[in-house]
């Protein structure tokens, strides 16, 4: 292999490193309870960051590119091979219970409803994802693992993604054989997998789980996935703030349902506008059908779409066919005939919010503008995105609008939910001059409000940095 494909093929795979500093530490400990627990060394780390969203929410399932960033927090997996065919897990959380199967039964593990959402139901679904794309010659080798998180659990930075993308890339790197994936490879496995969970996302996450890079924010672009550096202004600085209130997407239908509002306005408009309906399932795909902008989508949803919700009689007579018909393409699931849909207001949001992304990008690369003039910019971006959240798509929770205008009150220049919602934690931006006393007066506003059990205040707000995406780690 030529220097500059070796170089062009390093770029493309997951790196694998050698560690140092604070993760060193961190994997000398977990080696020691995988150590203590399976009675053998790890073989391998693998490591994978949450992420912070800075803007574009709920629109990558919609096809819209979107802005992460990953984050240090992250998860990692100590690993190595086991000599029979079970899956062996631990975890350094006492509260996230031991468990164990055999590698045959991974998904009626997953499918099992007893238990829900179970921490290992996530490892489970990235293990079943890189099985389903290992060639058929592969006998897929049993596993120990275990596991040290420390991206809050539950609250929109993408811990479960992370589980599921490292879970997806130990899998793929201890049955290794031949060509290794590419991250875009792994990234699109990674966001079919976790929807073994239940949930329909996008596959913002695992994308940026994997094409993260330290230093610059991504730009992440769907059909074909792509990822563009997105340069964040110099003196910007963004700080997670959590809002206390928990919510695990995959434990109720309120992120499945956007989804399915999302797809039925798409196929309501597609409808009205002489396209052929079926063929869509998405917003995007509309739009494209359409030929016309994501700003012109605005007047279309507007002209054809009313503010009353819908209920499934309604769409089905509108588009002229029948319910079991209709849920099948759609996708529908278990939502029945008493389940109303808000379609307009959904609609609304996907739209605007993708024209905010695309906004969030040329203000960060427009060299013409002040640097102070650009982080108001980023910030009436961000804001603007949380009351659309809050208004058109009612993702928020009382908690977490309290918290967008505390930080605001204490000198945020913009500040949003961030994540799928109903709880979880906000994205605030400030600049390098003003984060220190920003996230004290934001710590001291949330110290007088209380902090729950299970909650540390220092833990509650913090400024994060670009961080570089998921890596393999010798020891």
């Amino acid at each position: 292999m030529k220097k500059g494909d070796a170089d062009a093929e390093s770029e493309e795979t997951v790196p694998v490193l050698q560690p140092n500093g604070k993760l060193e530490d961190r994997m000398s400990t977990l080696a020691a309870r995988f150590s203590k627990k399976y009675d053998v060394s790890p073989s391998f780390f693998v490591r994978v960051p949450g992420r912070v969203n800075l803007i574009g929410e709920h629109i990558d399932y919609c096809g819209y590119a979107v802005c992460p960033m990953a984050i240090e927090q992250d998860i990692l997996v100590a690993v190595a091979v086991s000599r029979d065919d079970r899956i062996r897990l631990t975890n350094m959380e006492s509260k996230y219970k031991d468990f164990q199967c055999n590698m045959k039964d991974v998904s009626a593990c997953i499918e099992d409803a007893g238990g829900g959402p179970d921490w290992y139901k996530y490892f489970l679904c990235g293990v079943k994802g890189a099985l389903e794309v290992m060639p058929e010659e592969v006998v897929p080798s049993g596993m120990l693992a275990a596991v040290w998180g420390n991206v809050p659990p539950n609250s929109g930075l993408s811990s479960s993604s992370a589980l599921v993308s490292a879970a997806v890339l130990l899998t793929v790197h201890a049955n290794q054989h031949g060509k290794r994936p590419s991250k875009r490879d792994l990234a699109d496995i990674g966001a079919r997998a976790e929807r073994h969970i239940g949930t329909q996302g996008g596959g913002m996450d695992q994308a940026i789980a994997f094409l993260g890079k330290a230093g610059s924010a991504m730009l992440i672009e769907f059909h074909p996935l792509r990822a563009t550096n997105v340069a964040l202004p110099e003196t910007a600085v963004f700080v997670i703030a959590h809002s206390q209130a928990c919510h695990n997407k995959a434990a109720t239908t309120d992120y499945n349902l956007r989804v399915a509002e999302c797809r039925l306005a798409a196929q309501m408009i597609a409808k009205k506008r002489r396209k052929n309906w079926e063929q869509v399932q998405k917003l995007i795909d509309v739009q494209e059908a359409l030929g016309i902008s994501v700003d012109e989508m605005v007047a279309v949803v507007t002209a054809n779409l009313r503010e009353e919700p819908y209920t499934l009689n309604e769409i089905c007579e509108e588009l002229g066919t029948t319910i079991p018909k209709m849920k099948e393409i759609s996708r529908l699931g278990s939502f029945d005939e008493s389940q109303p849909f808000k379609l307009k207001q959904r609609a609304l949001h996907v739209f605007q919010e993708a024209s905010r992304v695309a906004a969030f990008r040329r203000v960060c690369e427009d060299n013409a503008t002040m640097e102070k003039e650009k982080l108001a910019q980023l910030g009436v971006l961000m804001s603007e995105s949380h009351v659309s959240l809050q208004k058109l798509y009612e993702c928020s929770h009382p908690s977490v609008d309290a918290l967008v205008e505390d930080a605001t009150s204490c000198g945020a220049l913009g500040a949003r939910l961030t994540g799928a919602g109903w709880g979880g934690c906000i994205v605030a931006v400030t600049s390098k001059d003003e984060v220190s006393r920003f996230v004290y007066a934001l710590k001291k506003r949330l110290a007088g409000v209380g902090i729950k059990d299970g909650f540390d205040l220092d833990d509650l707000v913090f400024p994060v940095e670009p961080y570089q995406g998921a890596a393999i780690y010798t020891i």
